[in-house]
């Protein structure tokens, strides 16, 4: 990238940071608290209007690269789309986070979004590639299970969205190492749109590691998870990397959510009831704390990060080798998980 770019990227940053700083505050006329419930891991109010500070700044960014005739600014078709729908997830999540929205209304419409992307991007993932087994199409159920997938890593990143520092960490992480591939595979657009996202977040991050003073709200988390599915449909289409490489980047969010959704279905809980259940936060209740697991985290997000950069670069062995070892991984992770907190409720039994 040219230097006027990054320097492009840190104004971005530096935006986001101030924005950030200044709805930090409670007395800011956007000021909106996050009280605690029963899904929370916070103890007092907090204001949860971050997203609006990412983005802003993106907006910020996007305008400038616009008026200078930058990658970002000359965003036509699929990007159009994928901004077009973006902005209508962003506008349903401040309205919830303002007022409330119903859990039906809500899915309906970034359901409606997924469709926007699909139909009119025409992003569909038509096949799964398995090493060594070549490809397995997904016929006419690719469109429906497309959606799904969309729909389900917008809402999946929200639910993740319950740590100082996790999911905007997540962000600042995953999309560099997308843009990267994408830049990489000479995509400047995809590339560009991703840092500009990775540097709004940063400015963001700041106020939101532990102890966090700021949340990004369902504005942030949901609308990010929504870019981070339609990007990856994006990149895949134009054969920037396969299925696995996003999926490993944004594994830490999606295996967590995922195993956890099920591990509920099958103990017969309402999955739609908010809960305390998710690996995360099992490590913060027993005793990690927000510091300590939020670390280990990003820990995990680049391991992930750099097992997809290497995804892309080694034959069909090697790429059979690295999705069965992070799936391993995982296995032994989740049940480390059990054991740490099996270990934190004998603690607090002795005393």
């Amino acid at each position: 990238m040219t230097l006027a770019a990054l320097g492009l990227l840190w104004l971005v940053f530096l935006s986001a940071f101030g924005l950030t700083k200044l709805l930090c505050s409670p007395a800011s006329r956007l000021a909106l608290l996050d009280h605690p419930n029963p899904r929370s891991l916070h103890t007092e109010p907090i204001p949860r209007t971050g997203g609006l500070a990412i983005f802003g700044s993106v907006i910020l960014g996007l305008v400038l690269s616009l008026v200078l005739e930058w990658p970002g600014g000359q965003a036509t078709g699929t990007g159009l789309w994928i901004l077009g729908m973006t902005l209508i997830v962003v506008g349903v999540s401040f309205w919830d986070d303002r007022v409330g929205v119903s859990t039906i209304l809500r899915l309906g419409v970034h359901a409606l979004a997924a469709v926007g992307v699909v139909w009119g991007a025409g992003l569909t993932m038509t096949t799964v590639p398995i090493p060594f087994l070549g490809a397995l199409s997904l016929g006419w159920i690719a469109v429906p299970v497309t959606v799904v997938c969309l729909v389900w890593m917008t809402n999946l990143y929200n639910f993740m969205d319950g740590m100082d520092g996790f999911a905007g960490g997540m962000t600042v992480v995953g999309y560099s190492f997308l843009g990267y591939l994408a830049l990489k595979s000479g995509n400047q657009l995809i590339a560009f749109l991703c840092f500009l996202i990775a540097a709004a977040s940063g400015g963001f991050l700041y106020y939101n590691l532990p102890t966090a003073r700021i949340f990004m709200g369902d504005l942030g988390s949901v609308s990010l998870g929504f870019l981070a599915g339609a990007f990856a449909l994006w990149g895949i289409q134009e054969r920037l990397f396969d299925f696995w490489v996003p999926v490993l980047i944004f594994s830490p969010f999606i295996v967590d959510a995922t195993v956890t959704l099920f591990r509920r279905l099958l103990q017969g809980e309402k999955v739609w009831q908010a809960h305390r259940k998710h690996y995360y936060q099992q490590l913060v209740l027993a005793g990690w704390g927000h510091r300590k697991t939020v670390w280990a985290e990003y820990v995990l997000m680049m391991a992930c990060g750099m097992a997809a950069v290497m995804y892309g670069q080694v034959g069909e062995f090697w790429r059979l080798t690295i999705l069965l070892g992070w799936m391993v991984t995982y296995i032994v992770l989740t049940w480390g998980v059990s054991w740490v907190e099996r270990q934190g409720r004998e603690l607090r039994a002795e005393v």
